[in-house]
């Protein structure tokens, strides 16, 4: 390891020149491996600002009041010939790809992001070369300047300096998302001017509900026709999307660009840097989509070009303030349409939905018969379970029957009609086969000291109306549940 000594001229030029700023200010000695890429970066010399203003921040761990400003200075240059930067703070591979680029490409960066939900400040950073006379030079270390500033608050006039062709590119985003296009339409089709803009295999916007742990792809853009990404993700379990929540608490968003990025997040995420392998999926730009600092969806943009990785980090910075509204948007929505159409207590469709249901079937029935089934199921004995264990054994009792009926109608609808009664109305099952399903039903829910339904169904063939077919198989069922009561009269409501 190259020492980084303080006795040198080099130390005593740069420690002169950060202290000549009145901003947070350290200079970097970034090493690069015998390949020419990242290896380490360290602390070389920083002000008294850094420390007050940016160390109070990362170095709560340390918070020594009798510490001299002074000393703590110059522990953090000497510490190991120059602290690693990692000493209190995570690894963060685009912050270590800034200060390389910046001290061996001699690029200055400059950017501003959104770490409020892990310091409660916006940061500004500035990353500028520092030349250094040949005789002070190493042969692996360059040096670079990082400027660090803190804002409580969003400064939109930081954003205001973007490219004109960034800029562009956000309004024609924004101006399609707020078209007249359906949601998934325009999805789709800001999802391909993200693709195409970053130079990228492939692109998704997608949603991410962690309290119903599930997650859908919204939208799915690539090169490749034949390659679908919905279709890719429909094997990914929502394990591996929840991963990410715990990436991101150090972050705003992910960018791996390299073999060393991937072996690195394959120590924190393995079972996703593991599908990444197995899609040949070699750069990676993923962004999350925030609602009140809380993760609501996902921007993944899968092999971009690397070599434009500013100008796209910029431009998806952007977007996704546009792309978050929008996804919370559609998932309110969706959570509005699911609360009027779903049955809270048992997960299947309510009354009210039955109500729509039958009237677009009978619509549908009478301009293109097709033979269907219908069943009425009824609890027995659920009043003497409610007076005698309680309505919350009632209500378990009324939650187990909707199970057996997922499990057995899996691909038909239920509805709960009413208390303690449900409807099936099938339209995928000939008519052995749903008699074969009611057996089933029969031999699950037979047990009239634990659960016991009555059942009454009836196949029509597609020459009658739906209405009809309900009023059959509602009178079958109470003629079965007569007989249920004929043989258990103590258990009559």
């Amino acid at each position: 390891m190259v020492q980084l000594s303080m006795s040198s001229d080099l130390y005593f030029k740069l420690k002169n020149t950060v202290n000549t700023m009145p901003l947070s200010t350290a200079i970097l000695a970034v090493k690069k491996d015998e390949d020419g890429n990242f290896a380490e970066m360290r602390y070389f010399v920083i002000n008294k600002s850094f420390i007050n203003d940016c160390m109070a921040i990362f170095f709560q761990n340390e918070s020594d009041d009798s510490t001299d400003l002074e000393e703590k200075v110059k522990e953090i240059e000497s510490k190991m010939e120059g602290a690693l930067y990692t000493i209190n703070v995570p690894r963060e591979p685009k912050f270590e790809d800034a200060c390389f680029r910046a001290a061996w490409r001699k690029e200055p960066i400059h950017t501003y992001v959104d770490t409020t939900k892990l310091y409660g400040y916006w940061t500004e950073n500035f990353m500028l070369p520092i030349a250094v006379n040949e005789n002070e030079k190493d042969h692996d270390i360059a040096y670079c300047m990082f400027v660090y500033t803190l804002n409580k608050e969003m400064d939109v006039n930081k954003y205001s300096s973007v490219s004109p062709d960034i800029a562009s590119f956000v309004i024609k985003s924004c101006l399609e998302l707020q078209s007249e296009n359906d949601f998934y339409s325009s999805m789709q089709l800001v999802t391909d001017y993200i693709r195409e803009y970053a130079d990228a295999a492939g692109a998704s916007v997608m949603s991410f509900q962690n309290d119903l742990q599930r997650y859908e792809v919204i939208s799915g853009s690539t090169s490749n026709p034949r390659v679908s990404i919905k279709k890719i993700f429909s094997s990914i379990p929502y394990s591996v999307v929840a991963s990410w929540e715990k990436l991101l608490k150090h972050t705003n968003n992910i960018i791996i660009k390299s073999e060393s990025d991937l072996e690195h997040y394959g120590k924190e995420a393995p079972e996703w840097v593991h599908t990444l392998r197995d899609n040949w999926v070699y750069s990676l730009c993923l962004v999350p989509l925030l609602r009140q600092n809380n993760i609501i969806g996902y921007l993944y943009i899968a092999n971009f070009d690397v070599n434009h990785m500013t100008r796209m980090k910029e431009m998806v910075e952007l977007v996704s303030f546009f792309l978050s509204a929008e996804v919370a948007n559609h998932l309110f929505l969706e959570r509005l349409e699911y609360l009027s159409n779903i049955d809270i207590l048992t997960g299947v469709k309510n009354r009210n939905c039955m109500n729509a249901d039958v009237e677009e079937f009978s619509i549908k029935f009478k301009f293109n018969p097709i033979p269907f089934s219908v069943a009425f199921c009824d609890i027995n004995g659920l009043k003497k379970v409610n007076d005698n264990q309680g309505h919350d054994a009632g209500d378990k009792l009324i939650a187990a029957a909707a199970d057996i009926l997922k499990e057995v109608f899996k691909d038909d609808n239920i509805y709960r009609a009413g208390g303690d009664e449900f409807t099936i109305i099938s339209t995928h099952s000939n008519e052995h086969e749903f008699e074969e399903k009611i057996k089933r039903l029969r031999e699950l829910t037979s047990d009239p000291d634990k659960l016991c339904f009555a059942i009454g169904y009836y196949h029509d063939g597609g020459s009658g109306p739906l209405e009809l077919a309900m009023r059959y198989a509602d009178e079958r069922m109470y003629q079965d549940k007569n007989k249920f009561y004929e043989k258990h009269p103590d258990r009559k409501r």
